[in-house]
């Protein structure tokens, strides 16, 4: 007999599926029993939604939570903890912690940690090297989100820069392949150039310049090339530039105009096989932002132009852009304290996803609508996940009730991250996460963390 409580949400605004109503949710054993215009019935607890936008969690395909192997920066238990307060319900992992998880052995290690540590629901990817063809081949396609692949750009022993190499991976690579694209090459000539010019000092503001918008975009084009020769499922993570547009095609979402709340989605239609992410930071910074940042925002790849900024918001509502990531990566303020050279790239965003990116829909740009499908249906649909990401009557109560009329403003006070800093402080946020519910269970109301359990994500391939 399940012992999770009974809940009632009354009068929020459902943002799901295209549509926003004024609905009550009722949640028995973790699952969506019911949704109705009004609906009465005795409960073990009551949530007040008047007022308040209730969206399906959002689902990020693209985290570092740095366990094993790198915990002073952050690990489990903290960052999902960050995750839920920032209304993500669900979490896809990276495979570049210590050691690297490039083997099966090594992700059911990450998945037996997750299931004693996680407060939100959680899946793993699996790591590509040049070696370990085998490991993919035999991946759990029902129960691993997909393969990670670093095209070009080298992490650990996970570079895959061999064309040969590549070509099996892609053709026989059984689950979604998830890229992070950016051309070597390129990258260490324009190192060079700036070291020479430079020496120990170079700037960061020269970070796009060195990551480059063509080492972007060369890498990217190989990984459609490749993935459209062996139809594979391929996912070109955190986008940042607009020339990488030109490599998908508008899809089937669409929005009349920027200011007009209007867009349909063909829901039956299936989801195409080469999708993009764009992530959080890429959406709010641009290139003048290194000059206050400095390496609190050099990340890879590098955050651009506000040209590129724009384009990419624009790929949003023209679904060139499928999902909204985080990339979320933590590392400790000290490292951050280094030259260009030696401050790693990443930086902690999670806890303000959501309300980063609704500072979009504040600003006349991205509908309600359009934010949930890109947070949570698209994900959902990309990773052909079972139960979730839709508020449907029998899915899973991944939710995040929001309060779009209570500003918020990130200081190191209210930072859950275990780095304990964020690129977002001092930020004023229009609107504040009230309530987030993970598989049926309460992980964060009122500024609060409470006692959750997450659950391992299935896939139905």
């Amino acid at each position: 007999m399940s012992t999770l409580p009974t809940i009632l949400i009354k009068n929020a605004d459902v943002v799901n599926e295209g549509s926003i109503r004024p609905s009550d949710v009722l949640i028995r054993n973790g699952r969506i029993d019911r949704i109705d215009g009004i609906i009465d019935a005795q409960t073990d607890l009551v949530i007040n939604a008047a007022g308040k936008a209730l969206l399906p969690g959002m689902i990020d395909c693209h985290v570092h939570f740095r366990e094993p192997g790198l915990t002073y920066k952050g690990d489990m238990q903290s960052e999902s903890r960050a995750a839920a307060a920032g209304g993500v319900t669900s979490v896809m992992e990276m495979p570049n912690t210590l050691p690297p998880a490039t083997t099966n052995e090594r992700l059911n290690e990450k998945f037996s940690l997750a299931a004693q540590k996680m407060a939100v629901n959680y899946s793993f990817y699996l790591g590509a090297s040049l070696n370990n063809l085998d490991e993919i081949k035999a991946v759990d396609r029902n129960r691993v989100c997909g393969v990670k692949l670093y095209l070009g750009s080298s992490t650990g022993d996970m570079l895959t820069d061999d064309t040969p190499v590549l070509e099996k991976i892609f053709r026989e690579c059984p689950v979604n392949l998830a890229a992070h694209c950016e051309n070597a090459r390129i990258i260490q000539d324009h190192e060079q150039i700036f070291r020479e010019h430079y020496g120990d000092q170079i700037p960061f503001a020269a970070h796009p310049h060195i990551r480059s918008e063509e080492a972007c975009f060369l890498n990217s084009k190989l990984a459609v090339d490749l993935a459209q020769k062996y139809d594979a499922r391929l996912h070109i993570l955190h986008v940042s530039t607009a020339h990488e547009l030109e490599l998908f095609t508008d899809g089937l979402l669409r929005v009349s105009t920027p200011r007009e709340n209007e867009f349909f989605i063909e829901r039956n239609e299936a989801v195409r096989k080469i999708t993009s992410e764009v992530c959080v930071h890429y959406l709010h910074f641009d290139s003048t932002a290194y000059g206050t940042h400095g390496a609190r925002i050099k990340c890879n790849p590098a955050i651009k132009r506000a040209s590129d900024r724009e384009a990419l918001l624009r790929g949003l509502l023209t679904d060139r852009i499928d999902t909204i990531g985080t990339d979320h990566a933590p590392h400790t303020i000290e490292e951050k304290k280094g030259t260009y050279w030696t401050a790693p790239s990443g930086m902690p965003v999670i806890q303000s996803a959501l309300p980063a990116i609704l500072e979009h829909f504040y600003n006349g740009i991205i509908p309600l609508e359009v934010i949930a499908a890109k947070t949570a249906h698209t994900p959902a649909r990309i990773f052909n996940l079972i139960d979730r990401g839709f508020i449907r009557e029998g899915y899973w109560a991944d939710l995040v009730l929001i309060d779009l009329n209570k500003a918020q403003t990130v200081t190191r006070e209210n930072i859950l991250y275990k780095c304990g800093w964020s690129p977002f402080e001092g930020v004023t946020f229009h609107s504040s996460v009230d309530t987030t519910l993970v598989s049926g269970q309460i992980a964060w109301q009122n500024g609060k963390s409470a006692p959750c359990c997450g659950h391992r994500l299935d896939f139905d391939r």
